[in-house]
């Protein structure tokens, strides 16, 4: 039977969702919980990757157990031995062919900015010490939706077949001395939303102007991009999926 798990984590101390040699990442912790909570081998597939220190507020992944699960007593059974930066949420039934990060049609991200010093904020958004032009921020950001090539925002190949991304929305908010920057699509590249970012606040401090953004993106050329937003403001948060692929229906609806 395969199932989908919504999780949250904290990613301040993990070196990013996915497993790697010599250094804790969030799925090597839950693949180990998994496997001792349901007495089996679990290797789990996630939504996506998150970097470094990227936060996550819904990710989903998926498994494969040979019994059936209660989900509440489930996700009980797992918030026991999950650290307390990682938390279960809810567990859904799914069909056997159902695939967490295939399926998934519609990600968001927000990105958190701080414009007055906070000792309770340094790891859960990123710090500037001089205010930005948000006008132009939503300017540049607006250009985003009438490209589909991404080439520009896109860390160097790795296994991407190609860079094409429809984008829905990107839009920045702000609410006293914070920006959140909301960005949706149906896929994103490795890295690309901390270098979109990264690229708009180089408008929002005026070194670059709209249509120098424009210029960036049209060129498809990953050098013209300004550097990568730092990780600690950044977070995955929601991950759609169609209706048809749960069989159970779920207590608060993801979708």
């Amino acid at each position: 039977m395969r199932y989908f798990l919504e999780i949250a984590y904290d990613g301040t101390r993990f070196h990013g969702w996915q497993v790697q040699p010599n250094a804790l990442s969030v799925q090597e912790v839950l693949d180990d919980c998994l496997s001792k909570v349901l007495r089996q081998p679990i290797n789990s597939t996630g939504s996506g990757r998150t970097d470094t220190g990227v936060h996550a507020s819904q990710q989903f992944v998926h498994f494969d157990v040979e019994q059936e699960l209660e989900p509440e007593q489930a996700v009980y059974r797992i918030n026991r031995l999950l650290p307390a930066d990682i938390v279960a949420k809810n567990l859904y039934l799914v069909t056997d062919e159902a695939h967490a990060r295939f399926d998934a049609f519609e990600r968001t991200y927000h990105y958190h900015i701080i414009l007055a010093k906070d000792p309770f904020k340094r790891y859960y958004a990123t710090y500037l010490p001089r205010s930005v032009d948000v006008g132009k921020m939503n300017e540049a950001a607006a250009v985003l939706l009438r490209y589909e090539d991404f080439t520009t925002f896109s860390k160097v190949k790795g296994d991407t077949k190609h860079y094409r991304c429809n984008m829905y929305e990107a839009v920045w908010q702000q609410q006293g001395d914070e920006l959140v920057f909301t960005i949706r699509a149906n896929r994103f590249l490795r890295g690309m939303v901390r270098l979109v970012v990264g690229t708009l606040l180089d408008v929002g401090r005026r070194k670059l102007s709209v249509a120098d953004f424009e210029r960036i993106i049209a060129s498809q050329d990953r050098s013209k991009a300004s550097g990568a937003a730092p990780s600690e403001g950044l977070y995955l948060a929601q991950v759609l999926y169609p209706e048809h692929i749960f069989k159970t229906s779920p207590k608060t609806n993801p979708l």
